[in-house]
């Protein structure tokens, strides 16, 4: 399976610029490809929400 999240927040580190995300939106990410896994997703891309 593959999925492509477009418009994910992210935070940068201030000493090294590299780009992570907070603990809401890897739960959310997470959850979301669980769901299209489940759902028998093979390739999708999709815009990045909090609340799904």
């Amino acid at each position: 399976m593959t999925i492509v999240f477009r418009q994910v927040p992210a935070l940068l580190c201030e000493n090294c610029g590299e780009a992570f995300h907070d603990e809401v939106v890897t739960a959310a990410l997470l959850k979301q490809a669980e769901q299209a896994a489940l759902a028998g997703v093979e390739i999708d891309v999709r815009r990045f929400a909090v609340a799904a």
